[in-house]
């Protein structure tokens, strides 16, 4: 279970007012829900997950991790709660490797060091099993370097190794954005069979409002650094792309609003 309580996470830069790029956030995404973050450029998602993930540090609030504080732990520590997928397909995997050997490295961490064969009969069929059940025919390609696939393809794998040992948390960190719409459609399908599989908890960041309607058990709209809409169960199952959009627009207009009152403030008071 993840539990986010009033994360705040500020910038500044010399001569620039402060930032409060993630403002008080709490949220709870208790085991099993396949959680959505959406938000537009800015808004805080991707510094709300590396908040999570331990690449950003919190200037106030807490992060517990099955059960653990793990606010002042460092990215390594919260490793073995977490599993994660970047944005870019390379990230994780090591291209001269065959897809088994980068599958063995993965199923390796955790083992205390020692000398065996990492590529065993037992662990080529279970990596075949794996494969061919979110993306039936790429349990074909355990022989080739997995520099040799295709973006989406690698990404596949990647979930493969990011879940083998079943982690408390699967982060996604929009791992369909570098893709084209025919492989991102083919990694979300993968990505869904998994969580479903495996009844992982998950916790999603993405651009995509189709993906953002689509996936899930709940979705969390962040915008400012702060949660604008949280929608769950029978409510997030019938949000449609068009009511998610309505709702981003509403947003961008009321910061039209807010940037034009303030520009003619700042004009009459020059």
């Amino acid at each position: 279970m993840l539990e986010v309580v009033a994360a705040t996470v500020t910038f500044s830069a010399p001569g620039s007012p402060l930032i409060r790029a993630v403002n008080g956030v709490s949220f709870t995404v208790p085991a099993g829900m396949f959680v959505v973050m959406i938000g537009t450029n800015g808004s805080g998602k991707s510094t709300l997950l590396g908040s999570i993930a331990g690449t950003v540090r919190l200037n106030g609030g807490a992060i517990r991790l099955a059960g653990c504080d793990v606010t002042r732990w460092r990215e390594d520590q919260r490793a073995r709660f977490l599993g994660r997928v970047f944005q870019d397909p390379r990230a994780g995997t090591a291209a001269n490797l065959t897809v088994l050997e980068n599958i063995a490295v993965a199923a390796c961490r955790g083992r205390r060091v020692g000398l065996s064969w990492a590529t065993t009969r037992a662990l080529q069929s279970a990596a075949a099993e794996r494969l061919a059940a979110i993306a039936p025919g790429l349990e074909t390609r355990l022989d080739q370097p997995i520099g040799s696939l295709s973006g989406g393809q690698r990404q596949i794998v990647t979930l493969v190794m990011a879940t083998w040992h079943r982690p408390d948390l699967l982060l996604l960190d929009e791992h369909t954005a570098a893709l084209d719409p025919a492989a991102a459609d083919r990694v979300v399908q993968a990505t869904a069979r998994l969580v479903r599989d495996h009844n992982l908890t998950a916790l999603m960041v993405t651009h995509s409002l189709t993906q953002a309607a689509a996936l899930g058990d709940r979705l969390l709209l962040v915008h400012r650094g702060q949660i604008a809409f949280d929608v769950q169960g029978i409510a997030k199952r019938r949000l449609s792309v068009d009511e998610l959009t309505e709702r981003f627009n509403r947003l961008r207009s009321a910061d039209q609003l807010d940037e034009t009152a303030a520009k003619t403030l700042a004009e009459r008071y020059v």
